[in-house]
């Protein structure tokens, strides 16, 4: 049970507004229709069972008026007065006199069957005194015996008073009080309750209030789901103008609705050029950085040459060239992740195949996987330097790279394999921080030589809303996953 409940809390807590907030409004519905209905059914049972009790001690004093006449009269015209009240059509009682008690076959014990049998014999045990050997129990039309234990009241004329205790079509209850006369004679009384429905069980949750609270539950949810649905338009919005932003892609949030949201609207577009500006800002401070180092590198090449000893000139140089190179590779990680790139359709099996064909030349192996073809929507540029960074490092480290691609609806993953020594594990992440090498190089890539090739491949991935990772494979090499979700 508290597994599930666990489980239940984490779906809710990764649920959308919109279920949170209908399945809020469901529960509220549901548990104050349950509370008025408690309240309801409580009220509803105590009146019921008063006017019950009210009803059975008006019945009982009647029962207890006809049997005291009965008794009171002399036993030889006891039948004579029985007969006359039967050729009168009867009363709304059916007496008799009975040789013997009939058996009855009760009804089922419920609350107010109980109440009006407690009441009756309180009465007639205040009005006749009688205490024991009352029999006050209830019956069914069709299965009522009567006179003895042989005839039932439906085999009787109507003259004898079953028209009284028939109610058609209703098959109500019938209340059959035996009174003990004398040794030898039992006095029956047997009536309709002033309800005949009184015995029906009535449920709180009936098909009408069922109908009722199913109705209701629709027409709120109904309206909430239109009220949900207007309030979180904007979020999604925003959710969306938030992805593309990420992508490289600016968007303007419209600045209407709620003041709330209006603000959020303002501050969204107001970040949103305050980065671009930023960006823009970072690109041109890098191009005049590389534009003004230019010339006094070339100067200081220059009066290089002018040097005497061969030796302190070629260290002079060494160290002018690798500047040079660090400025190249800097404002070469500027353009690789800028995000002014227009998307295209990029086919990346064509992406793929040309970056296999480039090592071939330089003696080196890409095993790429034979699909028939694979469209990603992207920065084309971009994704040919994440995707040539990850094979180059593949290349220089491992020797041969291989390439793994798995595409589905909702995002395109992309493995490349090498077989070399792999990287520690504490060190798998520090590998992405610019300018971290953990092998000394002469490769030609800038971004490899001057450690920004993984982190240059890894903003790009990013910027497409994905992600790169670094893993050690089990059979050995390392292994890096890059995952670019399709919008």
């Amino acid at each position: 049970m508290r597994r599930w409940l666990e489980a239940g809390r984490r779906r809710l807590q990764q649920s959308s507004l919109s279920a949170r907030f209908l399945l809020l409004l469901t529960l509220g519905i549901v548990l104050a229709q349950g509370i008025s209905t408690s309240i309801w059914y409580a009220q509803w049972r105590t009146d019921t069972n008063k006017t019950t009790r009210e009803m059975s001690e008006h019945m009982a004093y009647r029962i207890a008026a006809t049997a005291n006449f009965f008794t009171s009269l002399p036993q030889i015209y006891r039948h004579v007065v029985l007969d006359q009240l039967r050729d009168m059509g009867g009363t709304r009682f059916f007496v008799s006199l009975n040789r013997e008690r009939i058996h009855i076959n009760d009804l089922n014990d419920s609350e107010r069957k109980q109440i009006v049998v407690d009441t009756t014999r309180q009465v007639l045990a205040e009005q006749l005194g009688l205490h024991d050997g009352v029999f006050i129990e209830f019956s069914r039309a069709d299965d009522l015996h009567v006179l003895n234990n042989e005839v039932k009241l439906v085999d009787l004329p109507d003259s004898w008073g079953a028209s009284s205790l028939l109610y058609k079509p209703l098959d109500a209850p019938i209340l059959v009080v035996q009174i003990p006369v004398s040794d030898t004679e039992w006095l029956y009384l047997a009536t309709l309750m002033p309800d005949p429905m009184f015995l029906d069980e009535q449920s709180p949750l009936s098909l009408e209030r069922l109908l009722s609270l199913l109705l209701s539950l629709m027409v709120v949810l109904l309206l909430g789901s239109v009220f949900v649905r207007s309030l979180t338009r904007p979020l999604r919005s925003l959710t969306e103008a938030m992805e593309q932003f990420g992508r490289g892609d600016s968007v303007q949030l419209d600045e209407t609705g709620s003041k709330e949201l209006l603000a959020t609207a303002r501050a969204v577009n107001e970040m949103q050029s305050r980065i671009q500006r930023y960006l823009n800002d970072r690109e041109r401070l890098f191009a005049s950085i590389s534009h003004d180092l230019k010339t006094p590198i070339t100067r200081l090449r220059l009066r290089a040459e002018l040097l005497q000893k061969e030796q302190v000139r070629e260290a002079f140089i060494d160290d002018l060239e690798d500047l040079e190179l660090m400025v190249k590779a800097s404002l070469q990680c500027v353009k690789d992740t800028d995000i002014h790139e227009n998307p295209a359709d990029v086919d990346i099996m064509k992406l793929f195949t040309n970056l296999s064909e480039g090592a071939r030349l330089d003696g080196k192996q890409v095993v790429v996987p034979l699909l028939q073809e694979c469209f990603y929507r992207g920065k084309p540029l971009a994704l040919k330097r994440l995707f040539g960074n990850l094979i180059d490092n593949a290349l220089y480290y491992g020797g041969s790279a291989e390439v793994y691609l798995e595409d589905t609806d909702t995002e395109l993953v992309v493995a490349i394999l090498d077989h070399g020594p792999g990287i520690p594990e504490e060190q798998l992440e520090k590998v992405f921080d610019p300018y971290t090498r953990l092998k000394s190089d002469t490769s030609l890539n800038l971004g490899l030589n001057m450690g920004l090739g993984l982190s240059i491949a890894r903003n790009i991935a990013r910027a497409h809303g994905g992600e790169l990772t670094l893993s050690n494979h089990p059979a050995g090499g390392l292994q890096a996953r890059v995952v670019l979700p399709r919008s």
